[in-house]
């Protein structure tokens, strides 16, 4: 079995790059701390295990607390968008009016939204799952994992959790490395490091 290609900088460009043009690779400036709502207890259980690792990998430190915010990873696993009704302040959470009408509206399976600090940083993110479509099959490990990859850094678009990725996702978390860039060449740092 061949081992997957090491990405070159322009892959790994072209992963924080958005659709206006704009470079952006940005990793968490604190501890995470995560939190998961509508999983029952033992979905639950392999999802938090799941979930730790990629953040081990990276050397990010979790915590029970976040001081601002209490959580700053919050997963929400719905079976259907319309069950977002139901959490309170959802548009103030967000930002965003009308969120459950809009993912149904795309039919999303997934949302991500970070948010950023002064420095540019991550302070942190919400992830919206909905598992009564194609994400119903996921093993709970599986889509955990995906969570925290997808959670870590700024990507342009969802990624899927692979070895390249992960040693990506180590070399930015080099702590000689600016916790966010804006440069394209910001790249060639990291591909570099692999």
């Amino acid at each position: 079995m061949t081992q997957p290609a090491r990405p070159d900088p322009d892959a790994i460009a072209a992963l924080f790059t958005g659709a206006d043009g704009g470079f952006l690779c940005a990793r968490w400036g604190r501890p995470v701390a995560p939190v998961v709502f509508g999983l029952d207890d033992a979905t639950l259980s392999v999802f938090r295990a799941a979930l730790i690792a990629p953040f081990a990998h990276a050397g990010q430190p979790l915590t029970d607390t976040d001081p601002e915010t209490g959580a700053n990873l919050m997963i929400f696993a719905v079976r259907d968008w319309a069950e977002l009704d139901g959490i309170p302040d959802l548009d103030r959470l967000t930002g965003i009016p009308d969120l459950p009408g809009r993912l149904m509206a795309e039919n999303a399976e997934r949302y991500q939204l970070l948010r950023f600090d002064g420095a540019g940083a991550i302070r942190a993110c919400l992830t919206f799952l909905r598992l009564g479509g194609a994400l119903a099959q996921a093993h709970p490990a599986q889509l955990a994992e995906s969570v925290a990859v997808n959670a870590l850094l700024s990507w342009a678009r969802p990624v899927t959790p692979s070895a390249p990725l992960a040693a990506l996702i180590r070399a930015a978390y080099d702590p000689l490395l600016p916790a966010c860039a804006r440069d394209p060449s910001h790249a060639l740092r990291l591909a570099a490091r692999l």
